[in-house]
């Protein structure tokens, strides 16, 4: 195993956040401001008014699978970010928000999702796990940067505390003094025995399903290469890997493989490869040496999945990288989380490219690291999921908390240091399981029957097969035929022995039931040409209304209805229900390909509308988007 000493050093993402801090504070820390008048603010929480999560009912095992809603991707008081940039919240707030019962934001209102979910995780930085809560001498504290708005004084918490913070942190020797001889290991051990308490508290077979979890938060050269690690059931280490024990991804992948060798069903979730800068799916390992079939055989089974929609933004693929693609610009936030605040390299950032890199590995080398699925996750720090466009409340309440501070309309940032309204509302992992527990559950991600929407929760099957007809589609056992006949999102299709055949791919999809209606499916093909080039394309291959696909030129827009004064669409065009069996004319048997589905929703209003209207400003650009969902790839083997 490649071990290193532990680090006696913070983490870069710990640096990043008292970059922001400092600049935060030094636009509070005037002699006085002007109150902000900011609706979104209220009305304050009132605890008396808080709302249990509803009862649901146990849904019933189904052979041919469930679809089930959760976020795998929260974090809590218990992470150093959150916590001082104002959240208090800890996991058992985290799950009573998830299962749909109202909880405080750090901004001092109250939050509560108009639907709950399935399954989720919190998911809290195992980098110094509690240790910023420990040593606030006022952990109940809250709200002071709320009350800068609604008075206008300075903001009573002092900055030397988030100072002394840093500083403690910067070597062992101060750790040790602010915690005693075993330095931070106590705190940290607490928290992780919270988290995984708190998990299994809330853990209800068949109606919520709680994974114990968290996050491993690599920053190496300011570079995220952060992901988090969910467990299968209640066996987990005495406490995380972290990567003050190593950055390097293949070190956290021994550690799992270590754990798995004593009991411990786990594996890892990339995130936000969109702000890696080219590292999170490049060419050459950790320390830039060529890589191999082992490395691709490890990583492969350590990371099944992959986040690809979240409140950073989106990684499925870059304009730069996709030129003939019309709906890659979406939702890109491609500045680094660094110090610089430049800009992230594409190559190498983005889940297609990393798709067509794998194909070429596997055509030139034999072997494939980026056979991967995909899931959305929200990456909240408010112990929540924002991913509502007409709900949302934002990621880090000092940054982005309200409708002004969003807009940049509030007394804090600068609008050119607003990353809050450059950040996102999404996104929710959709994962097709028999039943909904923890084992049910870890197994469909594990073989990769998922898929990531920016929010909404439209219904997506995706099939591949060699024999699918259009009767498949109104067959009474669809879902039978489907599974006996192909393979679902995740899987594999064999070279067949009859190279005359094409492979058919069977693709429905239903619009959210309280959402917007669905614009068009689209299938997305990579595939390697004679040279060993990966190449890639876009095919509509089912759309509302009279527009034909299939037929040469560019499929037309679906129209746009959002009214940007207002916040409001119309449903009047799209279709609710679209589906679609597309055979692939261009196959040649010889070439390695996948194909993934993408899901694409008529515009509707983006959050930043909403926000503008609730502070009676005129709406940014844009003012629309088109939520989406995209499934994991279906791959076919030539050899």
């Amino acid at each position: 195993m490649r071990t290193k000493s532990m680090i006696n050093k913070p983490v870069v993402c710990l640096r990043n956040i008292f970059s922001l801090c400092l600049l935060l504070f030094s636009v509070l820390l005037l002699p006085a401001c002007s109150k902000v008048d900011d609706p979104s603010l209220y009305p304050a929480f009132d605890p008396s008014q808080v709302e249990a999560p509803p009862k649901k009912p146990a849904v019933n095992f189904r052979k041919t699978r469930n679809v089930f809603w959760g976020d795998l991707h929260i974090h809590t008081s218990l992470s150093f970010d959150a916590y001082t940039m104002g959240v208090r919240a800890m996991p058992d707030e985290a799950y009573t928000y998830m299962k749909g019962g109202t909880i405080e934001h750090g901004m001092g209102y109250a939050i509560r999702a108009e639907r709950p979910l399935d399954f989720g995780a919190v998911t809290d930085h195992s980098e110094f796990l509690g240790v910023a809560r420990e040593m606030d001498p006022d952990k109940s504290g809250k709200n002071t940067l709320r009350e800068v708005m609604e008075t206008g004084s300075p903001l009573r918490i002092t900055f030397n505390f988030f100072r002394t913070i840093y500083s403690q942190m910067g070597s062992s020797e101060t750790r040790k003094e602010t915690f005693g001889q075993a330095g931070m290991e106590e705190v940290s051990l607490s928290a992780w025995q919270e988290v995984i308490d708190s998990a299994e508290r809330h853990n209800n077979p068949g109606v919520f399903s709680s994974f114990i979890a968290y996050e491993w938060s690599s920053m190496p050269n300011e570079d995220n290469l952060h992901r988090n690690v969910i467990y299968k059931n209640s066996q987990v280490p005495a406490f995380p890997y972290s990567s003050l024990d190593s950055d390097n991804p293949e070190d956290l992948w021994d550690a799992l493989d270590q754990q798995r060798q004593q009991g411990m069903e786990v594996f890892a979730i990339p995130h936000n490869g969109n702000v890696s800068n080219g590292r999170m799916y490049q060419s050459v390992d950790f320390n830039g040496k060529p890589l191999t079939k082992a490395y691709a055989s490890q990583r492969l089974y350590n990371e099944p999945i992959s986040e690809v929609l979240q409140v950073k933004g989106a990684s499925e693929t870059h304009p730069v990288l996709s030129t003939e693609d019309e709906f890659a610009n979406f939702e890109i936030y491609d500045q680094r989380l660094a110090s610089d605040g430049g800009l992230s390299e594409p190559k190498g950032s983005y889940m297609r490219d990393a798709l067509r890199t794998g194909i070429e590995f596997s055509h030139s080398e034999g072997f494939n690291p980026y056979r991967f699925g995909v899931i959305g996750s929200s990456d909240s720090h408010n112990a929540s999921f924002a991913v509502e466009e007409n709900n949302y409340h934002g990621k880090l309440p000092m940054l982005d908390g309200s409708a002004g501070l969003r807009l940049g309309e509030s007394l804090l940032l600068p609008k050119s240091q607003n990353r809050g309204g450059r950040w996102s509302a999404m996104g929710l992992a959709g994962v097709w399981a028999e039943e909904n527990t923890r084992a049910s559950l870890f197994d469909a991600m594990r073989r990769k029957e998922t898929y990531a929407t920016s929010g909404p929760r439209m219904t997506v099957r995706f099939f591949g097969g060699w024999n699918y007809t259009h009767a498949l589609l109104e067959a009474e056992d669809t879902l039978e035929q489907a599974y006996a006949q192909g393979v679902a999102m995740g899987g594999t299709l064999s070279k067949t022995t009859a190279e005359s055949l094409q492979p058919v791919f069977a693709v429905w999809a239903a619009k959210d039931p309280i959402g917007a209606n669905l614009d068009r499916i689209q299938i997305i093909k990579g595939w390697v040409d004679s040279d060993g080039n990966s190449q890639e394309r876009v095919y509509d291959v089912a759309a509302s209304g009279n527009r034909r696909v299939g037929v040469p030129g560019k499929l037309a827009a679906v129209g746009n209805t959002v009214d940007a004064t207002t916040a409001t669409y119309s449903n009047s065009i799209g279709a609710t229900q679209l589906a679609a069996v597309w055979r692939d004319e261009d196959f040649n048997p010889q070439q390695e390909a996948f194909y993934y589905a993408r899901v694409i929703e008529i515009p509707t209003p983006r959050f930043t509308t909403y926000d503008a209207v609730t502070m009676g400003v005129s709406a940014v650009e844009p003012i629309s988007i088109q939520e989406r969902a995209i499934t994991s790839p279906i791959w076919y083997q030539s050899e």
